[in-house]
């Protein structure tokens, strides 16, 4: 798998995200679908995607603890392109489980309880998505953090065991936004107030301008644990 996954990066080394996407759209068909944290890497993915396969899947992970601002850009989103985006949801009974033993809100007292808190919101059913392809694409960039400066455009994801595609792995934070603006591309519009990434709302906060755009998650943490085990490499 390693030299195809080689190969495949030397294919795609020079081409644009929308050559790449197009092949693995339709070589992959209902197999392959975008993993969307409704940033904005994953709305330009997004808006690429549809122009290219109009029934192409997209899903994305409701963890219950979510911005109403990012409810309402699913929505905007559906409304946009015409379409459903696949939600998924934990299961009530392990985050039952957690909060009754840990608290409502025990992620602030431990990176392990953090952890414990990502797994049964966004990995297990992250999990049962991927369950259902052998593809997946990721909006990451290299650029976005130091836990993500050594991704490829194509990856084996050893622990799922199915390719991620990063289409988007050497753009800019200033590419991805001149692409939203040409293209009239729904966002999040807590990005105007200071928010360059979202996620769970009680994890998130907003940064001053020179920070890491990562540096408003999971604030209380030291840099190389910002993951919540989604992009494991």
């Amino acid at each position: 798998m390693k030299e195809e996954i080689d190969q495949l990066n030397k294919k795609f080394e020079k081409k644009n995200p929308e050559e790449i996407l197009t092949y693995f759209l339709y070589e992959y068909g209902n197999r392959i679908a975008l993993a969307s944290s409704l940033g904005i890497e994953d709305q330009m993915l997004t808006d690429m995607i549809l122009k290219i396969k109009k029934d192409a899947r997209v899903f994305t992970i409701d963890t219950g603890r979510l911005f109403p601002e990012t409810y309402s850009l699913i929505d905007k989103t559906n409304l946009r392109y015409n379409f459903k985006m696949e939600v998924y949801f934990p299961e009530n009974k392990p985050v039952e489980d957690y909060v009754q033993m840990n608290g409502i809100n025990a992620f602030y007292e431990s990176i392990e309880k953090r952890k414990m808190c990502c797994n049964v919101r966004k990995i297990q059913p992250l999990l049962r998505a991927l369950s259902t392809l052998d593809v997946w694409v990721c909006g990451l960039r290299q650029e976005q953090s130091v836990t993500r400066t050594g991704i490829n455009l194509v990856e084996w994801d050893e622990p799922n065991g199915l390719i991620k595609i990063n289409p988007l792995a050497h753009f800019s934070e200033d590419e991805v936004w001149n692409y939203i603006n040409a293209h009239n591309v729904p966002y999040n519009i807590l990005h105007t107030k200071g928010f360059p990434s979202i996620g769970c709302q009680p994890c998130t906060r907003a940064v001053v301008e020179g920070e890491d755009i990562r540096s408003g998650r999971w604030w209380w943490e030291n840099p190389e644990h910002k993951e919540c085990g989604l992009h494991k490499r």
